[in-house]
C-alpha cells in the first residue's frame, strides 16, 4: 500500500497510521532528506532481521538509525560536549554521525566497535514518524537487491520490494544525493563519506 502524506504539513492522522504500523512490527519505506529509506523500530529484532535479508546485508554492517532531535541522540548515544555542539549546528541535515553507542541501543545495530550510525535529517515526514513512535527507526536506503540501483520513487519501491514492505509513504520528490557521513568518536572527526551535508569545517588545510 502507498499513502501519500504531505511533506510540508504531514497531516497527523497518517503519522499516526504509520507509527502503528511500526509498532505492531511492520517495515516501511519513507521519504528523508536524502533517499527513500527502509526502516523498521529501533527495537524490534525481527524486523531488523528482516530488511537486513532484504537488503542482503551482513550484520557486520550494521544499519543507521533516525531519531527525532538532539536531545534524543543523547539517549541513544555517547554525547560530548564537542559533539553535542557540531550536531547542534548541523542538524537537523544530510549527515550520519557515528557516535558510541549507549546501553539502550539493541546488539543488532552496534559495530565491534560498539558504534552507532545516527541521523536527524531535515524532512517533516520522517521525524514526525520517529516522534509518534516514541523512539528510533532504522535508516538504509531504499535499493533494488539484485544489483544495488537505489529507487528513487514509491512506484519504483513498490515494484521492486513492494511484496516484502508492510507499508510505502509518498512524501514526493527527494533530493537523491546520500548524507555526510561523519564520525565523531573520541572527539576526532573524520569525513568517512562526502554527500550533500557541507564537510568543510572537518577539513584541515
Amino acid at each position: 500500500m502507498i499513502l501519500e502524506i504531505n511533506p510540508r504539513n504531514p497531516e497527523p492522522r497518517k503519522i499516526r497510521q504509520v507509527a502503528e504500523i511500526l509498532s505492531k512490527g511492520g517495515v516501511i519505506a519513507y521519504p528523508t532528506d536524502t533517499y527513500y529509506g527502509i526502516g523498521c523500530d529501533l527495537f524490534n529484532k525481527p524486523s531488523i532481521e528482516k530488511i537486513y535479508k532484504l537488503k542482503r546485508q551482513s550484520p557486520q554492517q550494521p544499519f543507521s538509525f533516525i531519531c527525532s532531535d538532539l536531545k534524543s541522540i543523547s539517549e541513544y548515544a555517547q554525547v560530548t560536549n564537542y559533539a553535542y555542539k557540531t550536531m547542534k549546528r548541523l542538524l537537523p541535515g544530510p549527515y550520519t554521525f557515528i557516535l558510541e553507542g549507549s546501553r539502550l541501543v539493541p546488539r543488532i545495530m552496534l559495530t565491534k566497535r560498539k558504534a552507532v550510525g545516527i541521523r536527524v535529517p531535515d524532512h517533516p515526514i520522517c521525524t514526525a514518524i520517529v516522534k509518534e513512535l516514541g523512539h528510533p527507526v532504522i535508516s538504509t536506503t531504499a535499493t533494488d537487491p539484485e544489483n544495488g540501483r537505489i529507487l528513487e520513487t514509491p512506484q519504483e519501491i513498490r515494484d521492486v520490494l513492494g511484496h516484502s514492505l508492510d507499508l510505502i509513504v509518498d512524501g514526493g520528490p527527494v533530493s537523491g544525493r546520500p548524507s555526510s557521513v561523519i564520525s565523531l568518536i573520541e572527539d576526532v572527526p573524520e569525513v568517512l563519506r562526502e554527500g550533500s551535508g557541507n564537510v568543510e569545517i572537518f577539513q584541515t588545510s
